[in-house]
């Protein structure tokens, strides 16, 4: 399996939830996940093929307004895979931010490409932001339900962390002035 990019134990975790077609996984991926982890329909199909292979899902075909439908369903297996994974204490934490690489590499330019680097950053992350604080707010209305519990701890971690980004943010502009040196 695609150990390194992670994207089978993205697909069984979704699963373990419900019934979902290729595109519905893409969606879901899109949504509130997007904040931490990404994935394109060029590996989720090959990845559900080979989960498929595995028998770690099942597929389910149906033809709905004249159209073939497959959706994919986790088995026992699967769940055990997915559970075994949650478990194993080793987990890769990569941050890969291509503004701070260029905020690194930076001073070959001036000043004000910077600035605004970080600006329209700063612009993606506030809004974001927003998003993030509205699913807290449907979230907190019911963390009895334990994936509910579950999902809020991942969103406050991204709560947090891009409130750390905007003060930095703030921070890097006041550094950096509107001054054009170079």
């Amino acid at each position: 399996m695609a150990r390194e990019k992670k994207i089978d134990m993205v697909i069984l975790g979704l699963l373990s939830h419900e019934q979902l077609t290729g595109y519905d996984i893409k969606k879901r991926i899109d949504g509130a996940i997007s904040f931490f982890w990404n994935g394109s329909f060029g590996n989720i199909y090959p990845t559900l093929k080979e989960l498929e292979t595995n028998g770690f899902i099942t597929r389910k075909e149906a033809t709905s307004e004249g159209r073939e439908k497959i959706s994919y369903k986790i088995t026992p297996s699967g769940k055990k895979v997915l559970k075994n994974w949650i478990k194993d204490e080793q987990a890769s934490n990569e941050l890969k931010y291509e503004t701070l690489l260029k905020l690194f590499f930076g001073g070959v330019e001036k000043r004000d490409v910077t600035y605004h680097n970080i600006e329209v950053f700063e612009d993606k992350i506030r809004d974001d932001l927003g998003l993030l604080r509205s699913y807290a707010k449907v979230l907190e209305k019911d963390l009895d339900n334990d994936d509910h519990l579950h999902y809020y701890l991942t969103i406050s971690f991204g709560i947090e962390s891009y409130e750390a980004y905007l003060k930095w943010c703030s921070k890097a502009k006041k550094m950096l002035g509107k001054g054009e040196k170079r």
